[in-house]
């Protein structure tokens, strides 16, 4: 399971609409587990610039990744998500997702904006298996 709060929730998905017809992306952070490693909880959204100004693939500005990086280790939180948005596709991770994958340990949130109303889902991505799980707005 992967809680955000009801103000990450809301950003995510306002990112996703003020960036269509384009893919929009951005980072999740939050407090670590307590092995120490990304928790399963959202607290900030960092919105990031899709350097491939694309409808069907993104990329993560690598200096977004930094200042989003930079401000999580300063509030003692780690990068725990990458959140980014199908235009006109399911809220399922494509092939290209998979092979994208940063860590195992990261929730892989994806905004559609196929139908009327944004559809938001969460998953893993484990040695290339996508497992779904439910996210939570708290």
């Amino acid at each position: 399971m992967f809680e955000v709060t009801s103000d990450v929730y809301a950003q995510l998905v306002g990112l996703a609409l003020d960036e269509y017809p384009l893919e929009a992306c951005g980072l999740i952070a939050g407090p670590l587990s307590a092995e120490g490693g990304p928790g399963d909880v959202g607290r900030v959204f960092y919105p990031c610039h899709n350097d491939e100004r694309s409808a069907r693939i993104y990329t993560v500005n690598p200096k977004d990744f930094m200042r989003a990086e930079v401000d999580a280790d300063d509030r003692g939180w780690e990068i725990n998500s990458v959140v980014h948005s199908h235009t006109h596709s399911e809220p399922y991770p494509s092939p290209t997702d998979v092979d994208a994958a940063v860590s195992p340990a990261w929730h892989y949130v994806i905004v559609s904006l196929k139908r009327e109303a944004p559809e938001v889902r969460s998953y893993r991505i484990v040695a290339g298996e996508i497992v779904s799980e439910p996210i939570v707005v708290i």
